[in-house]
This record gives C-alpha cells, structure tokens and sequence, in this order.
C-alpha cells in the first residue's frame, strides 16, 4: 500500500514553473544528458515542501538500451531527479557557495513503470534542512500514480 501523500500532484499548476532549465543551471551543476530537473513548480518555504518535474523523453540516451523494445526509465534516474529538485530547494534555502552532493537514500520502493514519453512529477518534503545538510522525504508521480518514494541526503560537498 503506497504511504500518504507528502502533496497531491493534482494541486500543483504545472504550466507555470516558478523555475526553469536557465534558473536551475544557476542553482544546480548538472548539464547536458544529466540535467534531469525540467522546471520546480512549487517552494513552499514554511513547511518545507516542493515539487518539480521531469519530461521522460522517447530519444533520451538511456532508451536506447535500457529495455530495448520497451524503454523503462530506470529507477536510479528518478531517484537522481528527485536529489536535484532536493539540491534545488536547499539552494533557495539558504543560496549556498558549495555543492549539494547526494550521499544517501534510504526506504526506496518503486510502484511503477515510467515508460517514455511522460512527465515524471517529483514533490518532497524536508525533513532536515540545515545549511550543510539536508534530508528530505520524496514522492515521484506519472498521470497522479505513485511510481516510487524514498528519503534523499545530500551533503556540502
């Protein structure tokens, strides 16, 4: 049985990001095949939730060969949206000069196959955030289905 909703993707306005690909690249490292963060929709600074999305392409670089015939987006791809959008938030946080690198994750389910193309909704909430670390609770979303969650920490690197 999934857990409760962290947020409803339903509730979120996808056609107006608060941030797109040129306001991320200046928060975030991540360029060319691996910027997978498309746009964060939603900082909700005082409880500490956010959401963002993926656009899971039929010509990324992974299709080709992770299940040739029927392209699967893998699960540790969705984790690592899921870090970046967790990166993103503490960059509004607290506009740090250092990476956020990703060093852990913890109670991963998938509950679901992502298969190209679709949007891969990610929302989370912080349960940790300091300026050197942060924790946070994620929920990845395909057509308001639940297709995996997990406990993201990232650290300055």
């Amino acid at each position: 049985m999934p857990p409760p909703l962290i947020l409803d993707p339903a509730e979120l306005d996808l056609s107006n990001p608060i941030a797109r690909r040129p306001e991320i690249e200046r928060a975030i490292p991540q360029r060319h095949e691996f910027a997978f963060l498309d746009a964060v929709v939603l900082i909700d600074r005082q409880r500490g939730l956010y959401a963002g999305y993926h656009d899971v392409r039929d010509d990324a670089f992974w299709v080709r060969g992770h299940i040739p015939g029927r392209p699967l987006f893998p699960g540790v791809l969705m984790i690592e949206v899921a870090a970046q959008l967790s990166s993103y938030l503490h960059h509004v946080l607290f506009e740090p000069s250092t990476f956020i690198g990703f060093v852990g994750v913890d109670r991963v389910k998938f509950r679901g196959a992502v298969e190209p193309p679709c949007r891969l909704v990610v929302v989370g909430r912080g349960k940790v955030l300091k300026p050197r670390r942060l924790t946070c609770e994620t929920q990845g979303f395909v057509n308001g289905t639940m297709v995996f969650e997990g406990e993201i920490t990232g650290m300055s690197i």
